[in-house]
């Protein structure tokens, strides 16, 4: 109720006379925004949601094993997507990905694999807010290729800040050119 009797006078001064149904409707779209910017977040340490036939979410334990945990799980599901063609760019980007999150984060990870219309989405959400920093690695350097491997092998790459931190995801066009589940479904 503190939100309408606060919003009220404005919304009357602003439409230059007052208005029940107004008043209202205000309200309810306050409510709305405000109840989706305060939803609980889902921790990195839980699944995204709720698996579909063309979502899956995966946590990653903050060990070197998740490396493999997380291959094993992209190629499965690709497989089983019946999209195989893409299963070795996707594992070794995969493995890029989450080397990278375990090496510059400290807290939970979490991998989600999506099927879209024409491609497949991966990323890697952590809770470390600062995006991935492009290096030049020099010939005989062990590490620091990982964007170099980004650039090469997706379509399409980014990082995004989100509540917990950050996603790095990429994008991998099918190679049969169909399209992924249908939108109705």
């Amino acid at each position: 109720m503190a939100v309408l009797a606060i919003g009220l006078p404005a919304v009357g001064r602003r439409a230059g006379r007052f208005s029940r149904a107004s008043a209202g409707a205000w309200a309810v779209r306050q409510w709305a925004l405000w109840s989706r910017a305060l939803a609980p977040l889902r921790p990195l340490d839980a699944p995204r949601g709720r698996a579909t036939a063309w979502d899956a979410s995966w946590p990653l334990a903050q060990d070197l094993g998740s490396v493999r945990r997380a291959r094993r799980l992209v190629t499965a599901q690709l497989a089983d997507w019946a999209v195989p063609d893409l299963g070795d760019t996707a594992e070794l980007l995969v493995s890029e990905v989450v080397t990278n999150a375990l090496r510059h984060t400290r807290g939970p990870l979490r991998l989600n694999l999506r099927l879209c219309d024409s491609h497949v989405l991966c990323e890697v959400e952590d809770t470390e807010s600062a995006g991935p920093v492009r290096n030049i690695a020099g010939p005989d350097a062990e590490g620091g290729r990982g964007t170099e491997l980004l650039d090469l092998l997706a379509d399409a790459w980014g990082s995004v800040r989100t509540a917990t931190g950050k996603s790095v995801w990429f994008a991998l066009h099918r190679p049969d050119g169909s399209t992924g589940p249908e939108q109705g479904r």
